[in-house]
């Protein structure tokens, strides 16, 4: 009898434990979807926008019909942002996959913008990222590196550091490109506009891969990009003038120490110098008989 008594509680006691899980489980789910939508909208294509189980991962997808985006619903000024992806795997080349900052929602002609784009490839080749910056409408201001990782496999962190000296564009916190301000007037360093931040997936065949030699092979859609854990520490914009862009030597990523790489970084940006480098504007004079202005500003001071 005692034995009896004993398994039915033991079946009692698991069915607790198995309710409390799924209770728990669904709440988890939804505070992680309630906090995509507290901080996010969805630009385009809400159908081709889905979430895992858990509400923790967010997936952009791109058909023959169109792609999808989010953003932000907050604006910041200066700060470190970051996301995790998973880039489409197989053949994707066409698609670009994208994380930026822009201070417009549209492609509006006086926009500031700070790029990560990822260009794809067929299978088998490398992907390539592309960087760009713009300041009041004008970019073409693109730098190119290969990685030393396949970032179709696995999750891999791509941030942006952004305050009034310099942006740096960082992939698993290795510094890949360092772009400096000359802290005078100029045309060339955003730092006056708020800028949202967005993810997207897109059709871009006629200039992503081999300058658009190779085009999208929608027999392999739909193509999909993985998005998670994004992480922002910056200074919120507020209108007129939020408090923290007149006192953010507060903040640690516009300290000193934030103002240049530090020796480790140093190290780093440098091996990415010898083996990463595809393209630099800089150094196209082909393109640029007269390279721009802040082709001039060392990276390492």
């Amino acid at each position: 009898m005692r034995t009896r008594v004993f398994s039915v509680v033991a079946v009692l006691l698991s069915i607790a434990v198995l309710l409390f899980s799924c209770e728990f489980g669904a709440a988890e789910s939804n505070n992680a979807l309630e906090e995509f939508q507290n901080n996010f909208d969805i630009m385009w294509a809400e159908d081709n926008f889905k979430t895992s189980e858990d509400g923790k991962t967010w997936f952009l997808s791109l058909d023959k019909e169109t792609g999808c985006g989010f953003l932000t619903k907050q604006r910041y000024r200066f700060g470190w942002f970051s996301m995790k992806l998973k880039l489409v795997g197989g053949d994707s080349a066409g698609v670009v996959t994208a994380y930026y900052m822009c201070s417009d929602k549209d492609a509006a002609p006086e926009r500031d913008e700070l790029d990560f784009e990822f260009l794809g490839n067929r299978t088998g080749e490398p992907y390539v990222i592309q960087t760009n910056v713009y300041k009041t409408g004008v970019g073409n201001r693109e730098m190119r590196h290969s990685l030393w990782f396949d970032p179709t496999e696995d999750f891999h962190t791509y941030s942006i550091l952004w305050n009034s000296h310099q942006i740096v564009f960082f992939v698993d916190r290795v510094p890949m490109r360092v772009y400096k301000n000359n802290d005078k007037p100029n045309d060339f360093f955003p730092n006056e506009k708020p800028m949202y931040l967005f993810s997207s997936i897109w059709n871009a065949d006629d200039w992503a891969t081999r300058g658009g030699l190779e085009k999208t092979d929608w027999k392999k859609a739909p193509f999909v990009s993985t998005y998670k854990d994004f992480k922002s520490d910056g200074c919120e914009w507020k209108d007129p003038y939020p408090e923290c862009v007149s006192t953010t030597t507060e903040k640690w990523w516009d300290q000193y120490d934030s103002w240049h790489l530090t020796d480790s970084q140093k190290e780093d940006f440098a091996w990415v110098e010898r083996n990463l480098v595809v393209y630099d504007y800089c150094k196209d004079t082909k393109r640029f008989p007269e390279l721009p202005e802040e082709c001039s500003l060392s990276p390492w001071d």
